[in-house]
């Protein structure tokens, strides 16, 4: 796969299709083999041009040396609500990244769609540059404000018992993860074929640390997402433990003139059996954006 330099990054990068661009931004330990095949040929079957990327810290992108902060640290400030301190980055540095990516890739803007922390990145995206965001598309994600879409307290307690895994047993773990996040149509054969598929690629247990901080650590955007003007769909699960759906009703209370839609079998995956549907919802919020905005190459 194709590689480029993005805000001092080195960015792992693939690109399906043709069309008007779609930046599909990953969330948490997520790289770009680990979006589901079906979802995004959806898309590039109705016409789009899909970029796919490893966001910093995973996969085949650039990853940092320093030493992660500690778990029990990242537990204490979810507990206590309160904005992390010891993050190497910030979810502003990624959606520079992002950027940067559009930049190399001679794009000018383009429709966003981001879920978890790919959501998050996808708002910081449409804040800090506002004109390289067409529409946007925020799933199973939240604002930042630490009182919504929060972790559930049993979900933390379990995941906080999770050791960090060894390469070795970091199918298992994942397998169990998902397990424990996902909703009533996971597939546990297709989570394990994607958890054999990314170990295999790369397995970077401390980047995914970082990037947890790096959550924990920024900002609240609550504010500064009532000046988007991007076209904005919110999608969540209702049974979502992870981030909780308080998360992406204050995304679209945020968002002026976003539209929220809510799946009451979904958690915090996205279900096979809704693909589809969500690919149309996000389609049509693509045609809300301005006609002609920007240009791709």
């Amino acid at each position: 796969m194709p590689q480029v330099q993005s805000n001092g990054m080195t960015i792992e990068y693939e690109v399906r299709g043709e069309g008007e661009p779609l930046l599909l931004v990953m969330g948490l330990t997520g790289q770009l083999i680990d979006w589901p095949k079906e979802f995004v040929d959806l898309f590039v079957e109705a016409g789009y041009k899909v970029i796919l990327f490893d966001n910093r810290d995973i996969g085949l992108s650039t990853q940092f040396n320093e030493k992660p902060p500690s778990r029990l640290k990242f537990v204490w400030s979810v507990i206590r609500r309160k904005e992390f301190g010891d993050a190497n980055y910030t979810l502003t540095d990624m959606a520079d990244d992002a950027a940067g990516l559009l930049d190399a890739l001679n794009i000018q803007s383009a429709h966003v769609l981001g879920i978890s922390m790919g959501g998050m990145i996808s708002q910081e995206l449409a804040i800090a540059h506002p004109e390289r965001v067409r529409s946007m598309c925020s799933i199973m994600s939240n604002t930042g404000d630490r009182k919504n879409g929060i972790i559930g307290t049993s979900l933390l307690l379990k995941l906080a018992r999770l050791r960090p895994p060894s390469r070795k047993k970091a199918v298992p773990y994942i397998e169990k993860l998902f397990g424990l996040i996902s909703g009533p149509h996971v597939d546990p054969a297709r989570v394990t074929e994607m958890a054999e598929a990314s170990v295999a690629r790369s397995f970077t247990p401390d980047g995914v640390a970082r990037q947890t901080a790096a959550i924990a650590g920024s900002r609240d955007r609550t504010e500064l997402l009532r000046s988007v003007t991007a076209p904005t769909l919110v999608i969540h699960g209702l049974l979502d433990q992870l981030v909780l759906p308080s998360g992406g009703i204050a995304t679209a209370n945020a968002v002026p003139g976003s539209r929220l839609l809510a799946f009451n079998d979904m958690g915090h995956d996205l279900p096979q059996p809704r693909m589809e549907e969500i690919r149309d919802a996000a389609v049509l919020n693509f045609g809300r954006a301005k006609a002609g905005a920007g240009s791709s190459s």
